[in-house]
């Protein structure tokens, strides 16, 4: 009988590769973590501290450094991370060289609601809380409820859109009839906005206006701007 001595290489061969894929992953789920690092991918931590975070792993940096790769479920710490009212997204990953990456989005705020509840509105159209650490450079709404949220976000994207607007407004305020109104920041007049509709028609009436009073010094001579008319902007003098 004929040994095909093809085959048997072929299956030493197999079985070697099966031997050392199977030690290197399990050498590999055992190695301790070197080090914990947090990344913060849109600017500081305006919302929540790195503190914080390794709250939310329930470790202290040092012990999770010391800690094997197998016994971690990084699901459940990315569970626990987007739980929190001020993170708007959380990855956890390991690198090959050891290290641990909580990489975090914090939630971005549009405006702040004064009222009888205070809260932001982020850039999702939902509703944050306050921060205890930084308070927002956003502009102010009054007289809004929770359930207006989604009536007033085209025009805070808007203002967070447009320069002009993000310059200029300081203040959305909704009437009892659902009009709405706007201050701002170093003119002193009122914007009468009305309805939130024809947002773009209205924006352009006004950037016009603002223009030409400014052209003729006239920006202090008007009490009121109403945008609310058709193809023109009716103005109420001191």
């Amino acid at each position: 009988m004929k040994v095909n001595w093809s085959y048997i290489k072929a299956f030493a061969l197999l079985a070697l590769v099966v031997f050392l894929y199977s030690f290197s992953s399990k050498r590999n789920a055992t190695r301790r973590i070197s080090e914990v690092k947090i990344e913060f991918t849109n600017g500081d931590n305006l919302y929540v501290t790195e503190n914080e975070i390794y709250k939310l792993l329930e470790v202290k940096e040092d012990t999770l450094e010391n800690s094997e790769k197998e016994i971690l479920n990084l699901n459940d710490l990315e569970i626990k991370l987007d739980k929190h009212a001020m993170i708007k997204q959380a990855d956890v990953y390991l690198t090959i060289n050891k290290k641990l990456i909580a990489t975090i989005t914090q939630r971005k705020p549009l405006a702040r609601v004064y009222g009888s509840e205070s809260f932001y509105i982020d850039t999702q159209s939902k509703k944050m809380p306050l921060s205890t650490i930084y308070s927002a450079r956003v502009p102010i709404v009054t007289g809004l409820k929770e359930e207006d949220i989604s009536e007033v976000y085209p025009l805070l994207l808007k203002i967070k859109e447009d320069m002009f607007l993000k310059e200029h407004i300081t203040l959305i305020s909704k009437s009892e009839n659902g009009n709405y109104k706007l201050g701002l920041r170093v003119i002193d007049f009122e914007v009468e906005l009305g309805k939130i509709e024809n947002l773009e028609f209205k924006i352009k009436n006004f950037k016009a206006f603002y223009k030409k009073a400014m052209k003729d010094e006239k920006l202090d001579a008007y009490q009121s701007v109403s945008l609310q008319f058709d193809n023109q902007v009716v103005c109420t003098k001191k």
